[in-house]
């Protein structure tokens, strides 16, 4: 099978880096085990656009144990491992993905994993789902379904259905109880923080850390923080997360109030130019620019460069921006993920419950093809609460029951 990667002689390594991560994830060590017996996937195409490293090759892996032929890219440039590529070829699927892809090889990656035909797809940020819908209508037809990872892939797919312009059904993934209160929180929460004291090899304890937005990812940041030591400073435009943040016991004020004090700023809410020109104006010396949402938009890159004098390459994935004044201001990974540009992602624990929701999602759709209108699902209770179950069967925790008499008792008036 044809395949667009780097150095397949990276390939061990990238198996040594699948086999760590599979150790942590009992869920869809789980599933593989029954997939394999079952092969729910038998004969189905499934391409996948998704961060690229060692936790979602292991989610290709369990998908292909199923039966299916899996077809895969990344769903960022920087995120992609050329090691877990490699290793992903040697196992028998379709990989056209490498690190640091620029903005047409990224499109021709995309188009490529498509080119199977795809009866699912699995999205993150909404690539492919947008170029089915443009580039590559011609195959929406036989499209049965698909899943969408992300806060700003939901976004998007929400959008295209006001508009009814959704060609086929979509579960999002990520609006499930068992991804958002676990992945966005607690798995954003400690990569954001892996990524910047790995990137920079500095101190957040004392420092003034910056979040914008209070979403769940932002929550998971914030609480971070407050443990590293730092002093939190919440920036939002919903007056009841903003509420919610500071009855959390954070400081809540304007970017332009925060700009001044700020240390580190973490971008957190899926929209764009958050941190713009007139921030950037505020600053202090030295800060450290961080984005935690899916695009590159969240802090205006434009606006830094038409300020700067100069760029400076500080440390790997650190780019210093000089104002005419001789501040610097620190952009890291170029404004992209810095939890999965500048680090390996989520913890793995994490994203094994994630990871579940996606390939039952998967197996839903399959079952449910040719039942589902073109919109947007939420993920069924069912799965939502099975993997909740497997989560704590892993950890080895019981919960109790309720008995044929509370639930009469909860059901009547």
């Amino acid at each position: 099978m044809n395949s667009t990667i780097r150095d397949i002689t990276l390939a061990d390594e990238g198996q040594r880096r699948i086999d760590w991560v599979k150790r942590y994830m009992p869920l869809l060590n789980q599933l593989e085990k029954e997939f394999k017996a079952t092969k729910p996937f038998e004969g189905k195409r499934i391409a996948v656009s998704i961060h690229l490293e060692a936790k979602t090759a292991y989610l290709c892996l369990v998908l292909a144990a199923g039966g299916a032929q899996v077809a895969a890219t990344g769903s960022n440039p920087l995120s992609t491992q050329d090691a877990v590529a490699a290793a992903l070829v040697r196992n028998g699927l379709m990989v056209h993905a490498w690190h640091g892809a620029t903005p047409e090889e990224y499109t021709e990656h995309l188009s490529k994993v498509l080119d199977i035909e795809p009866d699912i797809i699995i999205d993150d940020g909404g690539d492919l789902v947008a170029m089915l819908h443009s580039s590559r209508q011609e195959l929406c037809d036989g499209i049965i379904g698909g899943c969408e990872e992300t806060t700003t892939g939901v976004l998007r797919l929400r959008a295209r259905e006001r508009e009814g312009k959704l060609k086929f059904p979509m579960i999002a993934v990520n609006d499930a109880y068992c991804k958002y209160l676990f992945d966005n929180r607690y798995g954003t929460g400690q990569s954001v923080w892996d990524g910047i004291m790995r990137t920079t090899n500095l101190i957040v304890a004392g420092k003034n850390v910056v979040v914008a937005g209070y979403g769940w990812c932002g929550r998971g940041v914030a609480v971070k923080a407050r443990g590293l030591g730092a002093n939190v400073i919440i920036t939002e435009v919903d007056p009841i997360k903003a509420l919610e943040a500071a009855m959390d016991g954070f400081r809540v004020m304007t970017m332009l109030e925060a700009a001044e004090i700020g240390d580190i700023f973490i971008t957190t809410t899926g929209c764009t130019q958050v941190i713009r020109r007139e921030h950037f104006e505020r600053m202090k010396d030295g800060v450290l620019l961080a984005n935690a949402g899916h695009f590159d938009v969240e802090i205006c890159k434009p606006d830094l460069e038409v300020l700067a004098v100069e760029r400076r390459q500080m440390r790997a994935n650190v780019e210093g921006y000089v104002m005419k004044d001789g501040r610097v201001l620190n952009l890291l990974a170029e404004g992209r993920l810095v939890n999965l540009a500048s680090g390996d992602g989520h913890p793995a624990e994490i994203m094994d419950m994630s990871f579940a929701l996606q390939a039952l999602s998967v197996r839903y759709l399959l079952e449910n093809a040719g039942k589902l209108e073109p919109r947007v699902y939420s993920i069924p209770k069912s799965i939502d609460y099975m993997v909740a179950r497997m989560k704590l069967h892993s950890m080895g925790i019981s919960i109790d029951c309720l008995s044929p008499e509370q639930e009469r008792y909860l059901s009547s008036y």
